[in-house]
Parts: structure tokens; C-alpha cells; sequence
């Protein structure tokens, strides 16, 4: 790894979760100095906004910087207005092919923070951008697919001073966006990450525990098993996972 004076800058969208938190070890290992992004954006809980906090903090990011934007006012998601949260869905058949949008999708999230971490790069001069977008093991998003990277990029390279008279095009990097979820938790492991300090749930408890049922914390729960790992957040109901269940052990 570079030392930080010599380290090239990137900007990285940090959630708090699981696949964003594996993307910063991925960036951190690779030699850049990370500015991270999050967004208080109006979502039903806090629990993510404090994990990236947490995570900024121990992986010693350059800068983080957490910014309040109002996605209520248009709604549209269940995690930006009161509509109930779905829970215990079979997600067998999600795929890049799936056609119904969950209600967890809340509208353009991705291409309103990514126009943030597009004026943040070009202030930083950063010519990377990270997200932890998966095409694989996801819940139907439109705005987590290849081709969607792909025209925001090209759009990114037209649209900013830098790509018009730097010598250097910018690149949204994807390092997840062909793995599952098992395979990103392994590389996660091998790269050091804390899981323990990542939350996923779209639902959380008031404790911050997550539910053990949204699509969230489904795919999160069937990637530790398939990667032979224990999950290390504590759930309210997931089996074998629960605090009572831990007790009682």
C-alpha cells in the first residue's frame, strides 16, 4: 500500500454495509487514499450512518464526509416512506432478468449519489469512483446493473471539466459486481474486514439488531452459509442467530 502522501485519491459511496465496506479494503488494498461518501437521505433508521462512521473511522479514510439529502419528499420506497418493509420473500429466482422491482428500491438513489461522488471527484481530482454494486446476489435493482455503470461513466466522461480536458478518463469501479454474495464475504474475510461492524437490514430493531427477513438480510444471512462463515451482527429473529438463541447456548 502507498504511503498517504503518495497514495492516488478515489471517492468511495460508503453505506455501512456489507458489500461497501468489502469495496473500501478493496480500494485501500489496491493503494488509493479514500474520501468516502455517505448519505443521510431520509431512510427509515440511522443504524447505517453510525456503522460508516465506524468503519471510516477504524479504516482510517483520508477524508468522510456524510451528506443530508431529502429522498422522502418524493418517496416511493419503503425505506423512504411508511409502506411496510417485505419480509421471508423467495428470492430463488432473482436475477439479472428478474422484472418486479421491490419497493425497497427507492428511485435514482444510485444515480443522485453518484452524481455527488462525480463533483467530489472532480474536487478531489480523484479519477476513481467505488461502489459496491452486485449483479448477482441483489435485489432487482436497475441501478446496481453492468449497463448502467456503463452509461453513467460514459455520461460521467462527458459531463466534467476533467473528462473534457484531462488526459485521463474517470472510472466507476465495480470490483463486486460479478461475485456472489459468498465470494465477496470471502474476500472481504481474506482483505480483514470487520463484518461485525456492518449492517445490512432494511428493517432494523430499535436496538439496531437486524431482522433476519428483508431481502437484505436474506442474501447476507445465505452468504455467510454458502461461504462457511458465521455471521458475526446480531439478528432479532434469524435462526440460530437471535439473542435468545446465543443465550441458550
Amino acid at each position: 500500500m502507498k504511503s498517504p502522501s503518495t497514495a492516488p485519491p478515489a471517492v468511495l459511496l460508503l453505506s455501512g454495509g456489507l458489500d461497501s465496506t468489502t469495496v473500501l479494503a478493496v480500494a485501500q488494498h489496491e493503494g488509493f487514499a479514500v474520501h468516502a461518501l455517505s448519505f443521510r437521505y431520509g431512510q427509515r433508521h440511522a443504524t447505517e450512518i453510525e456503522a460508516a462512521k465506524r468503519i471510516a473511522r477504524n479504516a482510517g479514510v483520508t477524508q468522510h464526509r456524510v451528506i443530508a439529502i431529502d429522498l422522502t419528499v418524493f418517496g416511493g420506497s419503503a425505506l423512504t416512506a411508511p409502506t411496510p418493509v417485505p419480509k421471508d420473500r423467495d428470492l430463488s429466482s432473482l436475477s439479472l432478468q428478474a422484472k418486479e422491482i421491490p419497493v425497497t428500491y427507492v428511485p435514482a438513489r444510485n444515480t443522485i449519489f453518484l452524481s455527488y461522488a462525480l463533483a467530489f471527484a472532480e474536487v478531489t481530482r480523484a479519477t476513481d469512483i467505488f461502489i459496491g454494486v452486485n449483479a448477482l446476489d441483489y435485489s432487482g435493482y436497475p441501478d446496481c446493473r453492468p449497463e448502467y455503470i456503463r452509461a453513467f461513466e460514459e455520461m460521467a466522461n462527458l459531463a466534467t471539466r476533467a473528462g473534457v480536458e484531462g488526459g485521463t478518463r474517470l472510472a466507476i469501479r465495480t470490483p463486486l459486481i460479478s461475485l456472489t454474495k459468498a465470494a465477496i464475504i470471502r474476500l472481504g474475510t481474506s482483505l480483514g474486514v470487520d463484518y461485525s461492524a456492518t449492517t445490512s437490514c432494511y428493517d432494523p430493531a430499535e436496538n439496531g439488531d437486524a431482522c433476519g427477513r428483508c431481502d437484505a438480510c436474506q442474501l447476507r444471512l445465505k452468504g455467510f452459509a454458502e461461504a462457511g462463515l458465521e455471521d458475526p451482527i446480531e439478528y432479532a429473529t434469524a435462526p440460530g442467530r437471535s439473542r435468545a438463541a446465543k443465550a441458550t447456548r
